[in-house]
């Protein structure tokens, strides 16, 4: 039976306003069966509806009513996504009840996936069909900022600027291939717009250790003029020097000098005047010798200096060079936060009427047990002397050295000092050099103060001659063998310097001894 044209009509006109908002997802049918959804894929370009404002309870996503002004039928296609797919999201209301954060897009089974929309505070990507929310959008992990909020994997400066793979609110937030910002935009990343925070560039030392010890009292070597203390190159404006021959010509003469030594220079030897500051930046080390003859008034620090392990004197390793040298009538030299090792002669011997040594958190040590045709076994692995024999005239009443802080470690044979003349004070130390002869000696007409040091492992940790003078008080022994007392009275500095406890020494040293 036919329905008459004016009942048809009637019934057209009842149901124009329910299909109407359905068309403009304005109900509470509106956008609520949109299968499967269409595809589009976008360059990240803003939707032209799909700006979100403050979110609400539940984080809403849209900001008036979370709609598009595409209008997005079944399925929904995103202008400014990347093929976002609905399977049917449901909104709720205007403003939906569970957007995702602070104005992102909603991730939901059903929510439109951008991958150049920016999200964000206020962001401008466009949902998919499914207005503001799609199932399970509301209630994503993590809300506006997902684990990762709008963290992107290199800051604001991600591989693929402000492309997002999980909607703002997804479980991962807006962190996907490159993410709209970053946690302070502190990590650059490929293609990125900035670093934030670097490391700094290493162009000057760190500062110095305080200046303790004989170094800084007044006095000279033998036959000099007295100074007051020991001051370097003062403030002279700061130079820096690649390469050996660079270095020389800034290091020699008297004129104060303040000089950095940047990177591994070639081997040779290094003659240092008067008056200056050696620090090394970047890595410095210095191969083959460097001399302090006659030298006073010198700071050198925060340097690595090897020297040439009995390879200019292969048949005696004696006969061979120091990796540094400190002679004739030298004074007023203070080595800071430097690793030496492997002189042919010795690592550091400090001879010949000179005076007012201070050498601090420095570490000496041999890159192997190496034999020597003429000393045998011991390889002439002789660390440090003070005083190149005994009853030399221009020792008297010289030599006077502070050895605090430093670490004598693989592979050194014997003297860790081997003393003459001078008032030796030997405090806050450490002494692992396993396999050992002895270690810290009081020779000819020498006076030692060894005091709150560490031995571990060594054998004959102190070695009094008749003709010496030693006291030992606070050190602690343990595994050591052999002599590990003394009978002297050893001195009293003239300066002041209060021993660390002995508790924590060995893991302070092993830690901040050599340069940085």
């Amino acid at each position: 039976m036919n329905t008459p044209r004016t009942d048809r009509t009637a019934s057209v006109a009842a149901a124009l306003p329910t299909l109407l908002a359905a068309a403009l997802c304005l109900g509470p049918l509106s956008c609520n069966d949109g299968g499967q959804g269409a595809r589009s894929t976008g360059t990240g370009g803003n939707g032209s509806g799909g700006a979100t404002g403050t979110p609400g309870s539940g984080g809403a996503a849209a900001g008036s009513g979370g709609r598009t002004t595409t209008a997005t039928a079944a399925g929904g296609a995103s202008s400014g996504g990347s093929g976002g797919s609905a399977t049917g999201g449901t909104v709720t209301g205007p403003s939906g009840t569970g957007g995702r954060g602070s104005g992102g897009i909603a991730r939901g089974t059903g929510g439109a996936i951008p991958t150049g929309g920016l999200p964000g505070s206020g962001g401008t990507g466009l949902t998919g069909r499914g207005g503001a929310t799609a199932a399970g959008g509301a209630t994503a992990s993590g809300g506006a900022s997902g684990v990762g909020g709008a963290t992107a994997i290199g800051g604001r400066s991600g591989v693929g600027g402000a492309t997002a793979t999980g909607g703002a609110g997804a479980s991962a937030g807006t962190r996907g291939t490159g993410g709209a910002t970053g946690a302070g935009g502190t990590l650059p990343a490929s293609g990125g717009a900035g670093g934030g925070t670097t490391a700094p560039a290493c162009s000057e030392p760190p500062a110095p250790s305080p200046l303790l010890g004989w170094a800084s009292q007044p006095g000279a070597g033998y036959g000099g003029t007295s100074i007051a203390t020991t001051t370097g190159g003062g403030d002279a404006a700061p130079v820096t020097v690649t390469s050996l021959s660079a270095l020389g010509s800034a290091a020699g003469g008297s004129t104060p000098a303040v000089i950095y030594v940047k990177g591994v220079l070639q081997a040779g030897t290094l003659k240092v005047g008067s008056n200056k500051t050696i620090a090394g930046i970047c890595g410095a080390e210095i191969h083959g010798h460097v001399s302090m003859s006659g030298s006073a008034n010198v700071i050198f620090r925060n340097l690595k200096v090897v020297g040439y392990d009995c390879s200019d004197s292969p048949s005696e390793c004696k006969g061979g060079a120091d990796a540094i040298s400190v002679v004739d009538n030298a004074h007023h030299i203070w080595f800071d936060h430097c690793d030496v090792s492997d002189g042919s002669d010795g690592n550091l011997d400090i001879t010949n009427g000179s005076d007012f040594v201070t050498v601090s958190w420095t570490k000496f040590s041999y890159s192997s047990k190496r034999s020597d045709p003429s000393s045998g076994a011991s390889g002439h692995r002789f660390s440090n002397l003070i005083g190149a024999a005994d009853a030399v005239p221009e020792d008297g009443g010289h030599l006077n050295i502070t050895w605090h802080h430093n670490w004598w470690a693989d592979n050194i044979d014997q003297r860790m000092p081997r003393s003459r003349a001078g008032k030796i004070h030997v405090v806050n130390n450490l002494f692992s050099a396993s396999g050992n002869s002895y270690c810290t000696n009081s020779g000819y007409q020498s006076s030692l103060l060894v005091e709150s040091n560490i031995y571990i492992g060594v054998n004959n940790p102190l070695q009094e001659d008749g003709n010496g003078n030693m006291l030992s008080r606070n050190n602690v022994f343990t595994n050591t063998t052999g002599s590990k007392t003394s009978g002297g009275s050893g001195f009293s500095p003239p300066y002041q310097l209060t021993p660390d406890g002995t508790t924590n020494l060995e893991a302070t040293l092993r830690s901040q001894v050599g340069p940085k």
